[in-house]
């Protein structure tokens, strides 16, 4: 899903309203980018402490890029329904993340 999401997000910085916005495209693309690659190293590392670390931080990207989805729809860089569907995608996103570190978190406590 994160994966989906990243590609979501670059396909979206790539249509004209926004490409002269490069600050923007680029800390958008960047928090996608954070997302999935937290994710991965979080699993390679050896423990499920450092996982749900990682996992953790994902999630703060994960939020800071729904601000910036209210930012590129309050510049009308993008519509509300493309708006409404990458904020759910980062959403669920999320949600999953919380679902997996709640289970980790489970074997933490054994």
């Amino acid at each position: 899903m994160s994966r989906k999401l990243v590609n979501c997000i670059y396909k979206m910085t790539n249509n004209e309203k926004f490409s002269r916005d490069f600050s923007l495209v680029n800390q958008m693309q960047r928090c996608s980018v954070s997302i999935m690659s937290n994710i991965a190293e979080g699993f390679e590392r050896k423990g499920k402490k450092e996982f749900i670390h990682f996992l953790y931080t994902a999630k703060g990207s994960c939020g800071e890029l729904r601000s910036q989805l209210y930012i590129a729809l309050d510049l009308s860089y993008i519509g509300k329904t493309e708006f409404d569907e990458y904020y759910n995608l980062s959403e669920t996103v999320s949600k999953l993340m919380s679902g997996l570190i709640k289970h980790l978190q489970t074997f933490l406590e054994s």
